[in-house]
């Protein structure tokens, strides 16, 4: 349990309330009870506001009129929020532990406070730092450098040469080092000859990366996932891709090779981005936008037509395959004028 004056200090929150009254969890607003903590960022939920029976509740100052419970005053409630149910739910440090069905290579070198879950797989001349949390059935090929408090929740596969920093987050299934999508064709139509990828993956401090993402190893130069870069599921990231520090990138966005992407981005879901181009720092790409070529000044890019109902989609998909003859007649049109 935590009290409502504990919380304000940590958060860096004004406090109106009974600075004793304790919480033990989190919920939403609907759902909560007197011994949960919830929040609001959005004025949609005024509704629910006023009917809640949560026992704190983080809101900024225009929604203190809508409640008179409990409450942390602050700027920025959705991220107070997070700061908030991170310290409710802790998870307690277990103490360090080698299942007995792990295989471990040579030369391997584990922190003692460790945890490897069953059906685990080391290679050789794999460093694994102080804390850290291999989940059941991953596995972490040769080479492998990893730092302090990794989490792999479960079946990550961890390729090759990787090198991994501190307080890095992987969920289940992801590959992270795999080979790049690299061939070069055969004269003559005969079909395609796999390129070796030699570089590797480097995963920087603070990463997250969601279920079933794969980022690939470099095809000479390594892949770089810098500082505090957020992924979500089903991400493809290829060979010798960049990414600047504290970019996130959503679910289902795919990066072709080489591709430069600069901090504090935001790439939205279903965003595609082709290969070799460069995308400056603070660039905010909207959900299934196509990126053709480079972004050279910060600021918000789309692509695309939001959807509409069949018959206007084909009748308007239509008339977009005559933009060409109808530009062409108005070049002329406007060549005519000046003529005469």
């Amino acid at each position: 349990m935590v009290s409502l004056k504990e919380l304000a200090v940590a958060i860096g929150a004004d406090v109106r309330g009974d600075l004793n009254h304790e919480v033990n969890s989190c919920a939403t607003l609907e759902s909560a009870r007197s011994d949960q903590l919830s929040f609001i960022y959005n004025k949609k939920y005024c509704s629910d506001l006023n009917s809640t029976n949560a026992g704190v509740v983080i809101l900024s100052e225009k929604f203190l009129e809508h409640y008179s419970g409990n409450a942390l005053i602050v700027g920025n409630p959705y991220l107070s929020y997070a700061k908030a149910a991170s310290i409710l739910h802790q998870t307690a440090k277990a103490e360090g532990s080698i299942h007995s069905s792990v295989v471990i290579g040579r030369d391997v070198n584990i922190a003692d406070d460790c945890v490897i879950a069953p059906n685990v797989v080391i290679g050789d001349n794999v460093t694994i730092g102080a804390g850290c949390y291999i989940g059941a059935g991953s596995v972490i090929a040769n080479n492998v450098v990893i730092g302090c408090n990794l989490k792999l929740i479960a079946n990550v596969t961890i390729c090759e040469g990787t090198k991994i920093g501190d307080d890095v987050i992987i969920h289940p299934s992801s590959v992270i080092g795999c080979d790049g999508f690299g061939y070069a064709p055969y004269d003559n139509k005969k079909g395609w000859c796999k390129i070796p990828q030699l570089g590797h993956v480097v995963l920087g401090n603070d990463v997250e990366i969601g279920s079933n993402t794969t980022i690939d190893c470099g095809a000479l130069d390594n892949t770089i996932i810098g500082n505090g870069v957020k992924i979500d599921n089903q991400v493809q990231i290829a060979h010798n891709v960049e990414i600047g520090d504290h970019t996130a990138i959503a679910a289902c966005t795919g990066i072709a090779g080489s591709t430069k992407i600069g901090r504090y981005c935001t790439l939205a879901g279903g965003v595609g981005l082709v290969g070799h181009i460069e995308i400056v720092d603070g660039v905010h790409v909207t959900g299934m936008t196509m990126v053709t070529h480079s972004i050279k000044e910060p600021g918000a890019y789309s692509s695309g037509t939001p959807f509409q109902k069949n018959a206007e989609w084909l009748k308007n998909a239509v008339r977009f395959k005559q933009l060409d003859k109808l530009s062409k007649k108005i070049n002329l049109l406007l060549k005519s004028e000046k003529e005469a």
